[in-house]
């Protein structure tokens, strides 16, 4: 998945203001409801502050109350977490976090802030950016639906999957409420849940483990290209697991006619293993 432009219909002053680049680093929008602040913090401390790639926060906020996730997820990453701001270019290793009271979309990389013009209960502003994350960013777009109740995220989910990008859910028996990756899972988007909990995917790895399995992972998702990587997981009691992975496409893995986007991780555990295991993410 390297780095495309795509022509826009944007005022020209020059060629190179003719197209407008998809960000030539992935965009990653994180939606969580009810749960969600613990869902952020939990994952955050586990990524890396290195990753290359840029997360934007869409929670439910309540639009009378100004939020504080900005200060509380600052103590969870290195990151700088801010809150979004209208006409805010993302940049790597940068938190977005939507304001209260605005519904929020990504244009040309831009983050594009507005007032919502639809009661609050009939608002669904996890779809709303992650379509529009979806229209812009095209393969370059990763969706993660965290901890929430109702449905919102689903649709957003499978804009995601249609152009080609990359989706996944908290598995719901780790969520606090699990009625939002239910009902991603439910619909298809992604394929199939994550088999740990998101915070529990780097957590889980030796130390000396983290950065390069995340680089793999992240050229793979980049050039949509299998990788093989080695990593040791570390089992309740001290124990470690020596775990040979190959992380390839869904359709490379199936046969062509599988959604797009999904990734399957074939693992294999080398030493203390209770056997082969596969399972796919996406």
């Amino acid at each position: 998945m390297t780095a495309r432009k795509i022509a826009r219909n944007v005022p020209a002053t020059g060629a190179e203001q003719t197209e407008a680049a998809i960000a030539a680093f992935p965009v990653v929008g994180i939606g969580a409801s009810a749960g969600g602040l613990e869902a952020f913090e939990a994952f955050f401390r586990a990524c890396p502050a290195d990753t290359g790639m840029a997360f934007v926060l869409v929670p439910h906020l309540d639009p009378g109350h100004a939020s504080l996730l900005t200060e509380i997820l600052q103590r969870s990453t290195a990151m700088p977490v801010v809150e979004a701001m209208d006409q805010v270019a993302v940049e790597s290793n940068h938190v977005y976090v939507i304001p209260p009271n605005r519904e929020m979309a990504i244009l040309h990389g831009v983050l594009q802030l507005s007032v919502p013009e639809q009661a609050r209960g009939q608002r669904m502003p996890i779809d709303a950016f992650l379509r529009s994350l979806a229209e812009d960013q095209a393969e370059s777009a990763i969706g993660i639906i965290l901890s929430g109740t109702a449905t919102d995220g689903t649709l957003g989910l499978r804009a995601i999957l249609g152009a080609g990008g990359v989706c996944m859910v908290q598995e719901p028996s780790t969520a606090k409420y699990d009625g939002m990756p239910q009902s991603a899972i439910g619909a298809g988007y992604p394929p199939v849940t994550t088999p740990m909990s998101l915070d529990d995917i780097l957590k889980a790895l030796d130390d000396k483990d983290r950065k390069r399995v995340a680089a793999a992972l992240r050229s793979s998702v980049e050039t949509q290209a299998p990788c093989d990587i080695e990593y040791r997981i570390r089992r309740p009691g001290g124990t470690t697991t020596l775990v040979r992975s190959r992380a390839m496409t869904i359709a490379e893995a199936k046969g062509a006619g599988d959604r797009p986007g999904g990734y399957r991780l074939a693992r294999r555990a080398v030493a203390g293993s209770r056997g082969n295991e596969s399972s796919e993410i996406a």
